[in-house]
């Protein structure tokens, strides 16, 4: 009987999503605008995409909006999105949306290293979001994923929700709100032990100047992991800027202090943690680039195409 190198193969698997948990690909930024944010994207109040990062907001919601995205991550890495906020009646604002991750092909080995065939690992989610309000300006939010995680002939899945609340005042164009990730667990392991889901409880605050074209957002999350104090807990901590520029052209900076402390090799880090990009508002479309430095180790890309219905 021929044995499967998978052991060597599922390390790899493990390291390309640096992955802690099967699940840690429900981290990963699903938006190029929030990842040229840094990813503080937990008050935003007009992008479809805002259900991955806080259910509440997509009550604020006021068009029907669909966006496809992709991520280009490091070897064959590669992930999708699709999001769709519509309004039904009787019910009021909801939103749909799937995460996808491919982490391309590995290769089948016998004992003494000889290919027979090959195999993939994917990752994918779908989300189902329900929203309503307390008050004109504040809403709650919940998310309820279905999640799948498979590497060649053996599988897992889970189920989890997601819980927000945000409190956004368009006149003043301040908003504040905290939301809480991936609360559940696994319905089928890969093998006996159950993995746990990457819980993550973040708070999110933002502001758009009165005398400048600028809105800036400030982020924390896994306030909920034992770091030790208060100030550690704070470490993860991100910070973005969104200009602008004009009704058709936006301008995006952003820094991630906990991908910087993740990523530092050595004594230095490089300008990992850095993030830029741009959106480009055409009639009902918009296009958004977003990129990320990994340090030494290179970039990462997303663009995601967002358009009105």
């Amino acid at each position: 009987m021929k044995t499967y190198n998978l052991f060597l193969s599922l390390l790899l698997f493990s390291a390309v999503s640096f992955a802690q948990t099967p699940y840690e690909f429900l981290r990963l930024d699903a938006s190029a605008r929030s990842a040229a944010l840094g990813g503080s994207f937990i008050t935003n109040a007009d992008d479809p995409n805002v259900m991955f990062y806080n259910p509440a907001n997509v009550g604020f919601i006021k068009k029907n909006l669909a966006s496809a995205g992709f991520f280009k991550n490091l070897l064959d890495v590669n992930s999708g999105y699709l999001s769709y906020t519509p309004y039904l009646t009787g019910i009021g604002r909801v939103g749909f949306g799937i995460i996808y991750t491919n982490y391309g092909s590995f290769d089948l080995t016998d004992d003494f290293g000889k290919k027979f065939g090959t195999f993939s690992a994917n990752d994918i989610a779908a989300v189902f979001n329900y929203n309503n309000s307390v008050q004109k300006n504040l809403f709650y939010g919940l998310n309820v994923k279905l999640i799948y995680t498979g590497v060649h002939d053996i599988s897992s899945f889970a189920a989890a929700m997601d819980f927000g609340i945000t409190y956004f005042d368009r006149e003043t164009q301040f908003g504040v709100g905290v939301a809480v990730q991936n609360i559940g667990t696994q319905l089928k392991s890969f093998y006996d032990k159950k993995e746990k889901l990457p819980l993550d409880v973040k708070f999110g605050i933002s502001k758009k100047l009165d005398h400048l074209p600028l809105r800036l957002e400030f982020s924390i999350s896994k306030l909920n992991e034992d770091a030790g104090s208060i100030t550690s807990r704070l470490k993860n901590f991100s910070v973005g800027g969104e200009f602008y520029l004009s009704d058709v052209i936006n301008l995006r900076i952003g820094y991630n202090n906990e991908k910087r402390r993740e990523l530092k090799i050595g004594p230095a880090a490089g300008i990992a943690g850095f993030n830029a990009g741009l959106g480009i508002n055409i009639y009902d479309y918009r296009f958004d680039y977003g990129m990320s430095s990994l340090g030494s180790i290179g970039l990462w890309h997303r663009v995601n195409l967002t358009m009105t219905l």
